[in-house]
């Protein structure tokens, strides 16, 4: 469908052409909402894999069990809230706040709905992790924070891998909050698809769809090439 040469929905296409990958990255309005989603979920990727990270070791090695509970439970929280809750909460604070329709606004949102993700991923390669490895590097003369980054991240580093990427297609593809923190001069890729439903009637959504699939599938595949190359590795 994003092939086609017509200029409404019609399949099998009468004609072929790249007319609507054109009018993506040439009409402002495309293309300013696509700026926004990779700005926003670039900057979401870097904050909630780095606070995640640091979340869940500090959830495994926590002294206290029920402390430890408590928080996990308050981090998953975004998972079970319905998204329209969410959106309406994130909506009110935010227009207080005046971050309404910002990429900050926008960043902040996604942050909390992608960071359970990111624990739930870095928790899932803690479990293997053995502790002795970094008291053996203690040892040896390393620095904490040495430890942590030769020792302890790259241990880890395939959780983290898929947390970040977890972090990214959640932000990237993020519509029903996004919705609500929107506004008419900045919006996001999924707003702008959801718009179009039902303001357009051209081909662009399906060049689109197209294209946001394909970039989650070769982000897919790459971390699995990655993931398998490394256990070629260490085999």
């Amino acid at each position: 469908m994003s092939f086609t040469g017509a200029g409404s929905f019609r399949f099998p296409p009468p004609e072929w052409s790249t007319r609507w990958y054109e009018n993506f990255f040439t009409n402002p309005g495309w293309y300013n909402a696509l700026s926004n989603s990779v700005q926003v979920a670039l900057i979401v990727t870097v904050l909630a894999t780095a606070l995640g990270t640091v979340a869940a070791l500090g959830l495994q090695r926590a002294r206290s069990r029920r402390i430890s509970a408590g928080v996990q439970s308050l981090i998953m929280l975004p998972t079970v809230v319905p998204a329209v809750v969410a959106g309406i909460g994130m909506y009110s604070l935010f227009l207080q706040w005046r971050l309404s329709g910002t990429i900050m606004g926008f960043v902040l949102a996604h942050v909390v709905l992608v960071l359970p993700f990111v624990v739930i991923s870095v928790s899932a390669s803690l479990q293997n992790f053995d502790r002795n490895l970094e008291q053996a590097a203690a040892s040896c003369g390393s620095t904490p924070i040495a430890t942590f980054f030769l020792v302890t991240v790259r241990m880890i580093l395939p959780g983290v891998l898929t947390g970040a990427l977890l972090a990214f297609l959640g932000s990237f593809n993020e519509t029903l909050v996004s919705i609500f923190l929107s506004s008419p001069f900045r919006s996001t890729l999924p707003v702008q698809m959801y718009s179009s439903v039902a303001r357009d009637s051209d081909p662009t959504l399906a060049a689109a769809s197209a294209l946001t699939s394909g970039v989650t599938v070769a982000l897919f595949l790459a971390v699995v090439a990655v993931r398998m190359t490394r256990s070629k590795n260490a085999a």
